[in-house]
């Protein structure tokens, strides 16, 4: 097949890549707006970067602009961020001009949340148009696309569904494999997923705190629930908060629906505010800890993206946390592998924030060690280097990543989420 994708978002990289690799020939447009064919993007997952590299080698995937889209192309794929809704619209107003053949079928992998699909369906009706729900995790790209045990699939015209197991059947070949239903179904169950995560996420941070207070460790209580067949370990990690674009946006446009519908529900909004307010765990921590006085010490971080391997900050915890510290006059020192350019972007230059290439070199006279993000380098620090390179040796973990009894053994104070 021929396949156009449009959008520079890490969806659009990952099906561009991997399409390509199982034989499609792929024209990547991924500005619309760029008038030469070249690719505009900036994923930080290596993996992704690596295979788009090997296909524009292959002959398979082409970065193209709107101009030199071919006219005899079979699928064309949008995926846009929430932001890009406008783009998107012009983008099909321009393809309803172009002396196309329909139908053809029309992929909407965008994240516009309900009825975005039908609005799209309003300016091309005569195409074949699905929805397919962007999956994609952050740092574990390519993996959570090919590894799906099932795909979900909107769509309007039966016709349309073999052709989806077409474009897709490299990487499922099964016709179980194929979850297909209404549109506005489909729409309202990828924000029932992120919904149901976000409320297992803020379910256990809530259970942390109870734990803390009455002298439990939440550790072993996760580790219990997870034993239990019907509940397993995803998402069930007591920490400093969820963040991401995507996942975020999610939970937010499902809480705004459901409330729109007049039913009377509070649990999403609910869960976005144990969300919020488990951001700011780390700073009531090191307030209570030092009795409130802040005032010209200096707190190393670890970490500010909102998970590992990805360098988004989008609703990281890390926000919170420096607007907090810095209201309390303190000079933050900050470690991250991926993540400081979009910090620098953000925040500038400043004298209360040092931007540290090196995660020791954050440690410098510190009075405390926050890690917000649980990157593998962080995992077996150096605890004799902490020590001499700390002016207090106070870590607190807000991803659980130590055991806090050998923390102390190494002279360190400890606190962590629910411990």
């Amino acid at each position: 097949m021929k396949i156009a994708v449009f959008g520079n978002t890490l969806y659009a990289g990952v099906m561009s890549a991997l399409l390509s690799e199982s034989g499609h020939s792929v024209y990547w447009c991924s500005n619309t707006d760029d008038k030469e064919n070249t690719v505009q993007y900036s994923f930080h997952d290596e993996n992704v970067s690596r295979l788009l590299d090997k296909q524009l080698n292959s002959g398979f995937l082409y970065y193209a602009n709107f101009k030199h889209i071919p006219l005899d192309i079979d699928v064309y794929l949008f995926s846009f961020n929430q932001t890009q809704e406008q783009q998107v619209l012009a983008l099909l107003t321009e393809l309803q001009q172009r002396p196309i053949i329909h139908p053809k079928l029309m992929v909407n992998a965008s994240t516009f949340g309900l009825h975005s699909t039908e609005k799209f369906k309003q300016i091309l009706p005569e195409d074949e148009w699905v929805y397919l729900p962007d999956i994609i995790q952050e740092g574990n790209a390519l993996q959570s696309f090919t590894q799906a045990k099932q795909l979900i699939v909107g769509f309007t015209e039966p016709s349309a569904q073999q052709k989806v197991k077409e474009l897709l059947r490299p990487f499922f070949p099964f016709e179980q494999q194929f979850l297909f239903m209404p549109v506005l179904d489909a729409e309202f169950t990828k924000l029932s997923i992120s919904g149901m995560l976000a409320t297992r996420i803020s379910y256990i941070n809530d259970l942390a705190v109870v734990a803390e207070k009455l002298g439990i460790d939440i550790t072993s209580v996760r580790q219990g629930m997870a034993a239990d067949n019907r509940i397993g370990t995803a998402y069930l990690s007591p920490g400093a908060g969820f963040g991401g674009e995507n996942f975020s946006h999610d939970v937010l446009t499902l809480a705004n629906t459901v409330a729109n519908t007049g039913v009377k529900s509070q649990l999403l909004a609910q869960v976005w505010e144990i969300n919020e307010q488990q951001k700011e765990i780390l700073f009531r921590k090191l307030w209570n800890y030092y009795h409130g006085d802040l005032h010209g010490k200096t707190i190393a971080i670890w970490g500010a993206s909102f998970k590992e391997n990805t360098s988004s900050i989008q609703h990281s915890p890390i926000h919170l946390m420096l607007k907090a510290l810095w209201a309390q006059g303190v000079k933050v020192q900050l470690h991250d592998p991926q993540a400081l350019e979009e910090i620098q972007m953000i925040y500038g230059q400043r004298d209360d924030l040092i931007l540290c290439q090196q995660q020791y070199e954050a440690l410098e006279n510190a009075h405390g060690l926050c890690v917000l993000t649980a990157w593998k380098q962080y995992w077996s620090p150096d605890f004799k280097q902490m020590m001499q390179r700390m002016a207090h040796p106070l870590v607190l973990d807000g991803r659980n990543i130590y055991d806090p009894q050998y923390v102390k053994a190494q002279q360190f104070a400890y606190m962590g989420v629910g411990r």
